[in-house]
């Protein structure tokens, strides 16, 4: 054995000795929040792949969409005829394109309304939160509201907050943060958005 390959044995081990010290020390149970935010591609891809585990492990899921509902999803086509899952979608589709702020709030709330049943039923494993970053930043939702209603779901459940410019408040409440980082994307070199692929 080389140099080298003792060297990358050595280190394997103590990577998986340093893996299974933090598999050991994990002992609590209970429901988590997770934010997938920033520039980059794939914070909802993510979270429907996530519905997709849960839903294929038998928990029941929840997803409130609140501005990509009116674009086709291929995920939620996909998904949506499962008995465990329940998809509540925004019905005026992208704030920006309505132009109508009293509109677009009453749509937002009305979807919220549906976000806070999801939140507080305890037979349900999985809710997803997406795109409500926007919510929060265009002021269509309070962060108080929003958090109350985080912290008091029931223990065992689990929410994915999706969207960039995540609030700082959800930021700090949340038990995983993954931020998504644009190096390069197609769309920037002219290169339409692709069924099947990015929707």
């Amino acid at each position: 054995m080389t140099d080298r390959q003792s060297r990358h044995r050595n280190a394997m081990r103590n990577l998986k000795s340093h893996v299974d010290e933090k598999v050991a020390a994990a002992t609590e149970q209970r429901g988590l929040l997770l934010v997938f935010t920033g520039n980059g591609k794939g914070k909802t891809t993510a979270a429907w792949g996530t519905v997709t585990r849960a839903l294929g492990y038998g928990y029941r899921a929840g997803v409130v969409q609140f501005i990509k509902g009116m674009w086709e999803c291929g995920e939620r086509e996909r998904l949506e005829s499962d008995p465990n899952l329940s998809v509540h979608i925004m019905a005026t589709g992208f704030t920006w394109e309505t132009q109508n702020r009293e509109s677009d709030t009453q749509a937002c709330q009305a979807v919220w309304a549906d976000a806070e049943r999801l939140l507080s039923d305890p037979e349900v494993y999985l809710v997803v939160l997406d795109e409500i970053t926007y919510m929060l930043k265009f002021g269509y939702l309070d962060i108080t509201t929003v958090r109350e209603a985080l912290a008091n779901r029931p223990a065992d459940q689990t929410v994915i907050v999706t969207g960039r410019n995540a609030h700082r408040e959800l930021l700090d409440m949340a038990d995983t943060v993954t931020e998504m980082q644009e190096v390069r994307h197609a769309f920037n070199a002219g290169v339409q958005a692709r069924r099947g692929i990015d929707y």
